[in-house]
C-alpha cells in the first residue's frame, strides 16, 4: 500500500474507544469540553491536548487485613490533567466505584475550576477502589501509607498536591504527610492540604467547600430578589460538605426541609433544627432522625424547594428526571451531578444554575492558601481565610455571570468557557515540547 493511501485509511478509521472512554463520567466531561470548544477560540491541537490527561498512574495496593490476616490487592489511581499551569492539584476519594475514567473525568474539572479561580495549579485527582466504611483504621493507614510509596515518583509540592475527597479525611492527609516526609528526610507539610491544623492544615479548610457554595447561593438569591427567610433548601448528601452547607444556610435563615445521606432522606415541610440534625448524626443513621418523614432519595431531588443542593455523587440529575425538578436554584455542590442531556432540558426552565465547576471551587481555593502558608511558613488566621474565600468566590461567580450575560451562554457554558480559556492559552504560550 502507497503512504499516501495507508495514511489516508489511518486517518478514516476512528478511534477506538480507549480506557478513559469507557467511563459515562469521563464521556460527559468530554462532550462538556466539545460544546465549550465552540464558542471559544482555541486552536484545535490545544483541544486535542486538553482532552485526555498528561499522566495517569495505575497501582496494585497490597494489604494485610486486620479481620483473618489474609492479603488484599487494591487497585489505585493518580490522574494528572495538566501541569501546564503549576503543580497539579486534586483530591484522593475512597469509594468502591472508583475507577480510572471517573478519576480522569474529575482531574479534568478540577484544571478548569483552577483556571475560573485563577490558581496557579492544574487538574488531577486519585482514588482508591474500596469501601473505607468496612475497613478498620489500621487498614486504612496501611492502605494510605502503600498508595504514597507507589505514587512516590510523580508527587510533591511541585509536581502534585492532594487533599481529601470523597472517603478521606485530615487523618488520611496526615499519613500522606507522614509517608513523604519520612521519604525526603524532613517535615514537608506541603505535600497535601486539608491535613490537620497541628501538622500546618489551614483553619477552615474542611467547611471551605460548603462555604464556598454558600457565598454563591446567597447573591444568586440576591439576583433573583428572593428574600433569605422565604427561601426552602433541600441537600442532598449531608457529609463534609453538605453539613456546612445546612448549617450555614440554617444560620442564615433559609429553612431546611429535606436532608439525605446514604443511609437515606428525611423531609420536614416546617423545617429541620439542622444543629439537633447535627448532633443526631454523631450516634445514629440520619434516617432514625424522630422529626422528619422518610422519603427516597428521588422524592428529594423532586421536591418543591427554593435551592436544590447536591452534594453527593455525580449524575444524579439526568434526562429522565430533569424535568421533574421544582426548585427555583439548583446550587451544585457535588461534581458533575448533572448530565449533559439533563442540562439540555434545564436550559430550557426558569431554574438557575449554579454549576459545579464555581459551586464548590471553595475547597482547591482554600487549599490554595493552606498550600502557600506551608511554603512560606507563615499562617493566617481563619477570618484572613473566610474573608479571602468570599472575595475570590464573588469575583469569579461575578466574572461567571458577565459572561453568560455578554454572551447569551447558560452558567454552565459560561464557566466552562472562562477555565478551558485559560488553560488552553497557557498550552499556547509555552508551547508543544518538543
Amino acid at each position: 500500500m502507497a503512504i499516501a493511501e495507508h495514511e489516508e485509511t489511518c486517518l478514516a478509521k476512528p478511534r477506538e474507544v480507549g480506557v478513559y472512554e469507557r467511563s459515562p463520567m469521563f464521556r460527559m466531561a468530554c462532550r462538556q469540553l466539545e460544546l465549550a470548544a465552540e464558542h471559544i477560540d482555541i486552536d484545535p491541537g490545544v483541544l486535542e491536548r486538553l482532552k485526555l490527561p498528561k499522566r495517569a498512574v495505575l497501582v496494585s495496593i497490597p494489604i494485610r487485613m486486620d479481620s483473618d490476616g489474609r492479603t488484599e490487592n487494591f487497585i489505585g489511581y493518580r490522574v494528572q490533567h495538566s501541569l501546564t499551569s503549576g503543580p497539579s492539584k486534586g483530591g484522593l476519594r475512597y469509594h468502591p466505584s472508583v475507577d480510572l475514567g471517573e478519576v480522569a473525568a474529575l482531574a479534568m474539572f478540577m484544571s478548569w475550576k483552577c483556571g475560573i479561580m485563577n490558581l496557579p495549579f492544574g487538574g488531577a485527582k486519585g482514588g482508591i477502589a474500596c469501601d473505607p466504611e468496612y475497613m478498620t483504621i489500621g487498614e486504612k493507614e496501611r492502605l494510605t501509607r502503600r498508595f504514597t510509596e507507589e505514587v512516590l515518583a510523580v508527587i510533591g509540592p511541585r509536581k502534585d498536591v492532594m487533599a481529601p475527597d470523597l472517603g478521606t479525611d485530615e487523618q488520611t492527609m496526615a499519613w500522606i504527610m507522614d509517608t513523604y516526609s519520612m521519604k525526603v528526610g524532613y517535615c514537608c507539610p506541603e505535600i497535601v492540604t486539608g491535613k490537620p491544623v497541628e501538622l500546618g492544615g489551614c483553619v477552615g479548610r474542611r467547611q471551605a467547600t460548603g462555604r464556598g457554595m454558600v457565598y454563591c447561593i446567597m447573591e444568586a438569591l440576591k439576583e433573583l430578589k428572593i428574600e433569605p427567610g422565604t427561601a426552602t433548601v433541600a441537600i442532598q448528601g449531608f457529609g463534609n460538605v453538605g453539613s456546612v452547607v445546612a448549617k450555614e444556610l440554617f444560620d442564615r435563615g433559609l429553612k431546611i426541609i429535606a436532608i439525605g445521606d446514604r443511609t437515606g432522606a428525611i423531609y420536614n415541610k416546617n423545617g429541620f433544627d439542622v444543629d439537633d440534625v447535627l448532633r443526631h448524626v454523631t450516634r445514629d443513621r440520619l434516617v432514625r432522625y424522630p422529626k422528619g418523614e422518610v422519603i427516597s432519595q428521588a422524592e428529594l431531588l423532586e421536591c418543591s424547594c427554593t435551592v436544590l443542593v447536591p452534594a453527593a455523587i455525580e449524575r444524579v440529575i439526568t434526562e429522565e428526571n430533569a424535568s421533574r425538578l421544582k426548585c427555583r436554584l439548583l446550587a451544585e455542590a457535588a461534581n458533575g451531578p448533572t448530565t449533559p442531556e439533563a442540562d439540555e432540558i434545564l436550559n430550557n426552565s426558569d431554574i438557575y444554575i449554579i454549576p459545579d465547576i464555581i459551586g464548590n471551587a471553595g475547597g482547591v481555593t482554600v487549599s490554595y492558601f493552606e498550600w502557600v502558608q506551608d511554603l512560606q511558613q507563615w499562617m493566617w488566621t481563619e477570618e484572613q481565610i473566610n474573608r479571602q474565600l468570599e472575595e475570590l468566590m464573588l469575583r469569579a461567580f461575578h466574572k461567571i455571570r458577565k459572561q453568560a450575560r455578554e454572551r447569551q451562554l447558560s452558567m454552565r457554558m459560561a464557566a466552562l468557557t472562562l477555565g478551558i480559556e485559560k488553560a488552553a492559552r497557557e498550552k499556547e504560550r509555552r508551547g508543544l515540547f518538543p
